[in-house]
């Protein structure tokens, strides 16, 4: 398992997706005389969409944010629902234009191999937030925040909102350079009852989802639910387990006041799939995965490198397994014995809703802890003479508290916003190394919690605090038919970086990324009842994360008062239309992505050396979206989505001599991509189809 630094990172879109096959039944248990369908959807998201780019609701996707001045579509509780259960709500998402979402596993919940890119951006340039609170960027490697997948049971979401290009300004995110997802969960029901949901299917598939709800009681209601998942691997050795629960209450009173208490706790632990380069793919096929439990041939291969130094051929001590295998191919790292991933998350949110005076101030306060692991056995570090492979681990924790407030207000036909968001934020991350037995190992389980290490590379901690503060007005004339939204947000993030043992591989110090004026201007027009237009202009950057400490303490000196955040400038317009058939989204955008930061790396993922971080230019990406959106009979909705994007690197860069990129696609994004889903709902029957297609993508 490659934690950071995979030396085959564009292996993750090589991956193939199988079929899952899967049963699911829904057995309701309702206390009290209620429809059976309403009693089991809670679809009310916990904060209501941003006041000045309300969508109208509907009851599917909806492709229409009439009266937005950004693009913001939205995926509803029942698009959730038609998903295998557990699948992560990114496979529904997906069905949007300019999204693009890969997984190596059918539910789309193994994180190591998740991606999502959105108008030229990837999943670590975007923002994330569960009912207000921040999600980082989700990367695998513990470091800002925590993947949806574990901060929320798929079952609970309401919905998901999604803004291409320009976020809400007051999200509370300090990546969101090229758009953001919202997530918003359920309200506890309105009347007490109880479902199970058991899902079986191939791969020894087993889930269990059961969830209680108390009903309404003078304003106070609440549920309670809990996640047991466990999957074998679709090929190879190891299965993929899961444990969550999820407690929510709200007590609600006068006229829109409300508190909401909301608690997750998360249990993960993943047999991870080998990654392949297009090299090994082609020579060893898409079944090809780690030795685990073959452990002879994991010591064959460690020895023969131990020996000869060789990383590669038959003579050299290689099995012939490999001989597929160019010659000038490191065949060493093209398998290892096993990698695998451990998470343990716990996440607390209070937040609250007050009407007051003609005002609302919506406060939230926050709080989540993390601890996990994540293995590879590396030939690389021996154990022994007589084993030549260890246990490499990376070792995480995070704790992390902040809150969010905003005072909504009008003044004529001024509607105002003035908003806050503040968290602090300690991370641990540690490379360390375990012995291993004469006869490998086929468990997995957290190894620094269980042994002592003889080697660590390093131990870091960093200490990370986010502030920002934004004002934004929304004015409405000629009758409300133009819609003028504007405002500005300021964003400051420091992190400190402290080394706790001796290391050459990792710099300490301090990096700050700010900017006191990101401003972000909208307008919306009403053509009539059905139709409107709008533009929108927004600018942001990003905050500079732990890569600028990962070299040696030298380069990092150099280099930190050079450095420059990536920064975003996105421009997009777009026209809209609805009636009761159809509903239909386009738009075009350009956006101006700069000071890209890369980090270059003389050597092998599984070994630990110093790496460059440099501003290597500017990336310019423009393109365009269409959604349509047909109902013709009653019961029968069909959703066609077609984007195509050009986004293309502006600058070479120095590597060992010049590296030509200059006017070349960027990396894992598609210029075109097409996806059609029809759903038909027929009583208590629903049939769905849906289809993707997605253009060629360069992976080097």
């Amino acid at each position: 398992m490659l934690e950071q630094d995979s030396p085959m990172t564009s292996a993750r879109r090589l991956h193939v997706t199988p079929l899952a096959l899967a049963l699911a039944a829904l057995l309701p248990v309702i206390a009290h005389a209620a429809d059976p369908v309403t009693a089991n959807v809670a679809d009310a998201p916990a904060t209501p969409a941003d006041a000045a780019n309300n969508a109208t609701q509907l009851d599917a996707i909806n492709v229409v944010s009439q009266g937005s001045t950004r693009q913001v579509q939205r995926i509803s509780r029942q698009d959730i629902e038609q998903l295998t259960p557990g699948s992560s709500a990114f496979k529904a998402v997906e069905k949007l234009p300019g999204v693009q979402f890969q997984s190596a596993d059918p539910f789309g919940t193994y994180e190591w191999s998740t991606q999502v890119t959105l108008h030229g951006f990837d999943q670590s340039r975007l923002g994330y937030t569960l009912d207000g609170i921040p999600l980082g960027n989700m990367s695998y490697g513990v470091t800002n925040g925590l993947h949806i997948t574990r901060a929320i049971i798929s079952e609970n979401l309401s919905s998901v909102e999604i803004a291409q290009g320009a976020g809400a300004l007051g999200t509370a995110s300090n990546t969101n350079l090229g758009g953001t997802m919202q997530f918003y969960s359920a309200d506890p029901q309105t009347t007490p009852g109880a479902r199970l949901v058991q899902t079986v299917g191939s791969d020894a598939t087993r889930r269990t989802f059961v969830r209680a709800d108390t009903g309404d009681r003078n304003g106070l209601s609440a549920y309670l639910s809990y996640a047991n998942a466990t999957t074998d691997k679709w090929k190879g050795f190891g299965d993929q387990q899961s444990e969550q629960a999820n407690l929510k209450t709200v007590y609600q009173w006068g006229d829109g006041n409300r508190l909401s208490l909301f608690l997750d706790t998360s249990r993960r632990k993943e047999y991870d799939y080998m990654d392949l380069s297009l090299t090994s793919q082609r020579a060893l096929g898409w079944d090809y995965d780690y030795l685990q439990p073959d452990w002879a041939t994991a010591v064959q291969m460690a020895r023969a490198y131990q020996t000869t130094g060789a990383t590669s051929g038959v003579a050299n001590g290689y099995p012939q397994s490999l001989a597929g295998l160019p010659s000038d191919y490191s065949w060493l790292d093209a398998s290892y014995y096993a990698g695998g991933g451990l998470r343990r998350d716990n996440l607390a949110g209070l937040s609250g809703t007050f009407v007051f005076g003609g005002a609302t101030l919506d406060a939230a306060g926050y709080y989540h802890a993390n601890r996990g692991e994540g293995q590879w056995v590396t030939p690389y570090v021996v154990t022994s003479a007589q084993i030549p492979v260890s246990m490499r681990t990376t070792d995480y924790g995070l704790d992390r508290f902040g809150g969010t407030s905003a005072l909504k207000w009008s003044w004529g036909n001024h509607d105002l916003e003035a908003g806050v968001w503040a968290e602090n934020a300690r991370t641990t991350q540690g490379r360390n190394y375990f012995a291993l037995g004469n006869e490998g190992y086929t468990s997995l389980y957290n190894v620094y919690e269980a042994q002592t290490p003889f080697r660590r590379d390093f131990l870091q901690r960093y200490a990370t605090q986010t502030r920002m503060l934004y004002l934004q007005d929304t004015v409405r004339l000629l009758d409300d038919r133009l819609t003028l939204n504007y405002g500005a947000k300021a964003l400051d993030t420091t992190t400190r970086a402290q080394s706790l043992v001796p290391t050459t591989s990792l710099a300490q110090g301090r990096i700050r990324a700010e900017d006191n004026f990101l401003p972000q201007v909208g307008v919306n027009y009403k053509l009539d009842e059905r139709q409107d237009v709008y533009a929108s202009y927004s600018k942001n950057i990003a905050a500079f994360g732990f890569t600028p400490f990962a070299t040696s303490q030298a380069a990092f000196d150099r280099s930190r008062s050079t450095l420059e955040p990536e920064e975003s400038q996105t421009v997009q317009m777009g026209y809209r239309m609805q009636d009761e058939q159809f509903q239909l989204s386009a738009d075009a955008y350009f956006t101006k992505f700069s000071n890209r930061l890369l980090t270059t790396s003389p050597c092998t993922a599984v070994q630990t050396c110093a790496s460059i971080l440099s501003n290597v230019g500017a990336v310019h990406s423009a393109g365009a979206d269409l959604a349509l959106m047909w109902r013709p009979v009653e019961g029968l909705s069909w959703l066609n989505s077609l984007s195509w994007n050009r986004s293309r690197y502006q600058d070479d860069y120095l590597n060992n001599g010049v590296v030509a990129t200059s006017g070349k696609d960027v990396v894992g994004i598609p210029a075109l991509m097409f996806s059609s889903s029809a759903s038909y709902q027929l009583g208590n029957l629903r049939l769905d189809l849906d289809g993707k297609y997605v253009d060629k993508r360069y992976i080097t």
